[in-house]
């Protein structure tokens, strides 16, 4: 049994992974009508000051694993419940925690039905996407991997719209299947290691041989790249954002895509460093794919929800396409970019959830021209739209500029395919902002709109700030 809590001895991990649990559980128990959405705020925002911490008290001039904790589970077969934080997942736990009260706050009125089972799923979601992050052993990380799927399939399919059980079962077909492969990998590795093991970093940088590396990285890949979602495994990811309610829309696009993206750092490349030098290119390939082709079809959208799930499927091919160009321009642009991309478009996917709050519509056409009327909400859909596109000064930038350095480093001529992928990111999004704020000669008529009330205006603010953080 080793515990290193590191704050006052207590087990920061387990009650950050546990807490929205608890408050599931409670919430199943005892919880009535509207007073649920108030306990599942509180009991997110809890989260999200519990949090805090880790990010103040992590010491960035150690490498490994910190606040670590760990007890045996099944002793016969090596498994540990053993948890722990690194620089990486420190960035994508607090994204986490600090995204789900919005998400909260987002559904206040829109969710009316079954509100109590609504909040249970959200609280359950939450313990499962920071036991992925915080996970050390593979059956746990599994465990938690799997339990997603569950309540994003109930928040599609019972909360969604018209189409939600299509959406809700492609959704989970796709990532179940894909999901699949994991264990294989898992069983694979376990078999090969010396001595028998489970844990995560006892499992990095052994010498496996290269024809098994192969065939291990390519279960990783399907696994994670449908959950990134990389081209040609994306199409489930349009139906699912249009179809989900506007938090579970928020939750896919700021921590359900970042887990593909975050497989491949934390399994693919030190453990099968063989297969991806080997595949390495592939997927490069793919990633530039994805990033022209999202871009694309992003601009031929009239449907706002579509265009920017489009427009996340580009922006996810810059970040797999700076993790496998294997330089430290690359990666750290990739894992910053996922993180700048959780936030901008999970505020853009708020703000289409406010417009659809008001005119029953995410057609553009039926938004166009509300700039005279909502000058509040048109200035926070600016900043967002800007950032989304990488505008220099605000986050995306950033992100983005690191990638295309490390692509130029790695092959000019990779790096040059990528900037037509930039170019459509800015005409999409302009495109976008321009119809809504001014419009053309036909707007419908918009003078019955109100601006953004104080809880819309809260919401989009504190994105804002983190934003600009």
């Amino acid at each position: 049994m080793d515990f290193m809590y590191g704050i006052d001895n207590w087990p920061i991990l387990s009650i950050l992974i546990f807490l929205p649990l608890a408050g599931a559980l409670l919430l199943l128990l005892f919880g009535r009508g509207q007073g649920s959405k108030i306990w599942a705020l509180a009991v997110t925002l809890t989260e999200a000051v519990l949090s805090l911490p880790l990010f103040y008290l992590f010491d960035r001039t150690t490498a490994g694993y910190q606040f670590r904790e760990s007890v045996q589970w099944i002793p016969s077969l090596h498994i540990n419940y053993t948890v722990g934080v690194d620089g990486i997942s420190l960035l994508l736990v607090l994204l986490t925690t600090l995204i789900m009260p919005l998400c909260v706050l987002c559904s206040w009125r829109a969710v009316t039905n079954r509100t109590r089972e609504f909040f249970i799923c959200i609280l359950i979601m939450e313990t499962s996407m920071i036991g992925v992050f915080l996970a050390l052993d593979f059956v746990l990380f599994f465990l938690f991997w799997e339990a997603m799927l569950i309540p994003m399939f109930l928040l599609i399919g019972v909360w969604g719209g018209p189409r939600r059980v299509y959406a809700a079962v492609k959704f989970f077909l796709y990532t179940f299947v894909a999901s699949m492969f994991l264990p294989v990998a898992v069983i694979i590795l376990y078999l090969h290691s010396s001595p028998h093991t489970f844990s995560i970093p006892a499992l990095m940088g052994q010498p496996y041989p290269a024809s098994m590396q192969a065939w291990v990285f390519l279960a990783f890949f399907v696994a994670f790249a449908v959950k990134v979602p990389m081209f040609p495994f994306h199409t489930w990811l349009p139906a699912a954002h249009v179809e989900a309610p506007t938090a579970g829309s928020v939750i896919l696009a700021s921590v359900l895509l970042k887990m593909g993206a975050y497989g491949f750092l934390r399994f693919a490349l030190p453990m099968t460093p063989l297969g991806v030098k080997f595949f390495g290119p592939w997927v490069l390939a793919l990633s530039v794919v994805a990033i022209l082709y999202g871009g694309f079809t992003a601009l031929a959208q009239s449907d706002m929800k579509r265009l920017v799930a489009y427009s996340s499927v580009a922006h996810m091919g810059f970040v797999t396409l700076g993790i496998f160009l294997l330089n430290g321009s690359g990666v750290e642009g990739a894992i910053l970019q996922m993180v700048n991309h959780g936030i901008t478009t999970g505020a853009l996917f708020l703000c289409v959830g406010i417009i659809y709050e008001r005119t029953h519509s995410r057609e553009l056409a039926a938004a166009s021209g509300i700039g005279r009327v909502m000058p509040i909400y048109v200035t926070a859909l600016t900043v967002f739209g800007l950032s989304s596109l990488a505008f220099p000064g605000t986050n995306s930038f950033v992100g983005e500029f690191l990638i295309l350095a490390g692509g130029f480093t790695f092959s000019p001529t990779l790096a040059a395919l990528t900037i037509p992928g930039v170019v459509l990111g800015a005409a999409y999004m302009l495109r976008m902002l321009q119809r809504i704020i001014w419009g053309g000669t036909d707007n419908p008529d918009s003078s019955h709109l109100v601006d953004l009330n104080v809880r819309e205006t809260a919401t989009l603010t504190l994105l804002h700030f983190r934003l600009h953080r």
